[in-house]
């Protein structure tokens, strides 16, 4: 409690003799009554008759908002509420810094009353409602030495000054610490006719970011500033371009894949954050069932053959294909990569970079380190005829190989390997097992509730859960920005290649008939583990239906 106290006084939040007094009523029973700062927050508006709120059902007007400089509430941490006869209610956490409300009284002449809310609270309902870089956009506005760029000028324009200014700067570098606090994989930058819109993908699914309205006239500079930053031509603008940009942050390394692509209303940009140093996790802890787990770990053990991981971009691949090299890496073995790009860093694994500008292709890389005595060998994606076939060869000449492939499910993947022009005997005789996998976001537990709906209650029959096994929906909180959901767990569809499978894959058997086969032998489809999900209450039927739903609606 000492410690919050001092770090109130610090801030101005709490005079020093209230501190006092609130530290010599330990020991009387009270002490836990102010073990928060929204707790002291509340006893400071008793002592000195003004109002609290949480912030949590407010509803602000941005026609308040917009009597008072962003700049100024960001820097002060004030916010705005209502204005009621003449006067305006100010949130504020800092009771006795009263130096911002002063500068705003001056401002705009209008009276203030201050009305105490958590900081944490002020900060996000800012952000909500000014929208990311509020400030950097509201000082270019008073900035009448920056000229903005005209998007269809062909003279005089000088992207070079109007991306370096250092709001511009500002700004770029807030929507990038903004969506790694956020945990986003993607930022696209969306232009329009009339706004410039910005989503983040969080879980899996974009969620639109607040931006001050004015910040389409300063589209063209951020678009430079995010060429800059990642030494792109920004004097084109007709042509696709790809880029990178390497972060450093407190918490790690971030690589940010940049691809600009000129639209309509003009370029758009989506930057995909790959964190370098993320930490691996064990084979035990990916979230697979029994079955599929002791098949993975069987697979691990044998000496050649290839292990294929099938999904779409973003599913998780490549996370699980380093868990299982993460699981085998030791001094017997030899283990190279090559990949596009490489997203985790590991002691004892050698790994190369796919650089397609240089002629460094996956074909060209794997041939080249098959003659390095590699044991087991991880290609980061089978894209051609050529790569498959060379990943086929060096499986049968000795080698474990891993790699992954964009197929929508496990027995899929047979059929694609050998539409890529890879004979059947081949691939039966080098295939050891698949594994398809998609993301399901997981229920936040701050605010997810029991469904008791008659829909539910119809699945759980379809899916053969237990009767009375509670199901949970998504609701909705400000632990989660509102989705429900916190977070994702993979889903799996283990496929071992037994002596059958091999026999209807020489036959050239359709993925359908080789699914239904590989069922018989027990193999647990994408729904059917993530029903196993739902039973557990990790996640919602209506997740399981949105990775799955083709193979969902033909079961029901």
């Amino acid at each position: 409690m000492s410690q919050l106290l001092n770090q109130m006084v610090e801030s101005r939040q709490l005079s020093a003799s209230d501190a006092k007094w609130l530290l010599e009523r330990q020991g009387s029973g009270d002490e836990d009554r102010y073990a928060t700062e929204p707790e002291v927050l509340r006893w400071l508006a008793q002592e000195y008759a003004v109002s609290f709120t949480d912030l949590e059902e407010v509803d602000i007007h941005r026609d308040v908002l917009g009597l008072f400089p962003a700049r100024l509430l960001l820097k002060e941490g004030l916010l705005p509420l209502k204005r009621e006869n003449g006067a305006v209610d100010i949130a504020t956490s800092r009771l006795f810094a009263t130096q911002g409300l002063d500068t705003l009284k001056s401002l705009t002449g209008l009276k203030l009353n201050p009305v105490l809310a958590p900081s944490e609270a002020i900060q996000r309902e800012i952000k909500k409602r000014l929208g990311v870089g509020a400030d950097t956009i509201d000082t270019l506005k008073d900035d009448a030495s920056f000229q903005i760029v005209d998007e269809q000028a062909t003279e005089h324009t000088d992207l070079d000054n109007a991306a370096e200014d250092a709001s511009i700067i500002r700004f770029v570098n807030q929507v990038l610490s903004d969506a790694i606090d956020l945990r986003a994989t993607d930022i696209h930058l969306e232009p329009f006719e009339e706004e410039l819109q910005i989503r983040y993908r969080i879980d899996g699914v974009l969620q639109e970011v607040p931006v001050p309205a004015e910040i389409k006239r300063f589209q063209p500079a951020i678009v430079s500033r995010v060429k800059i930053l990642s030494h792109l031509n920004i004097a084109e603008k007709r042509l696709p371009q790809d880029g990178r940009i390497k972060l450093k942050l407190r918490q790690g390394e971030v690589d940010v894949r940049v691809s600009i692509i000129p639209m309509l209303h003009g370029e758009a940009v989506v930057m995909r954050l790959l964190r370098q140093d993320g930490s691996i996790p064990g084979l035990d802890q990916i979230g697979m069932g029994q079955e599929e787990l002791k098949l993975f770990k069987q697979i691990l053990t044998i000496p050649h053959g290839i292990f294929l991981v099938t999904g779409p971009t973003g599913s998780g691949k490549t996370t699980t294909l380093y868990t299982a090299l993460n699981t085998i890496n030791d001094m017997a073995r030899k283990i190279i990569t090559v990949e596009d790009p490489v997203e985790y860093q590991i002691r004892g694994i050698n790994q190369i970079q796919v650089s397609e500008k240089s002629g460094l292709t996956f074909a060209r890389g794997l041939r080249a380190i098959l003659r390095h005595d590699p044991d087991v060998v991880l290609i980061g994606e089978i894209r051609d005829e050529e790569t498959a076939r060379i990943a086929i060869q060096a499986s049968l000449t000795g080698h474990l190989v891993f790699s992954t492939l964009h197929t929508n499910d496990a027995p899929s993947a047979m059929t694609r390997l050998i539409d890529m022009g890879i004979e059947p005997y081949l691939v039966a005789s080098s295939l050891e097992g698949v594994l398809a996998q998609r993301l399901v976001r997981t229920l936040c537990p701050h605010c997810r509730e029991q469904d008791k709906s008659e829909r539910v209650k119809a699945m759980l029959e379809s899916a053969k859960i237990p009767p009375g096994t509670p199901l949970y929906k998504a609701v909705g909180c400000r632990e989660c920005r509102q989705t429900g959901y916190h977070g994702r767990r993979a889903v799996f569809e283990m496929m071992g290649v037994s002596y059958p499978i091999r026999q209807r894959i020489l036959q050239n058997a359709s993925s359908g008939e080789l699914k239904e086969l590989a069922r018989k032998e027990g193999m647990r489809t994408l729904s059917q583990d993530g029903w196993r999900l739902v039973e557990e209450g990790v996640t919602t039927p209506d997740e399981v239906m949105r990775v799955a739903k083709d193979e969902v609606l033909s079961n029901l």
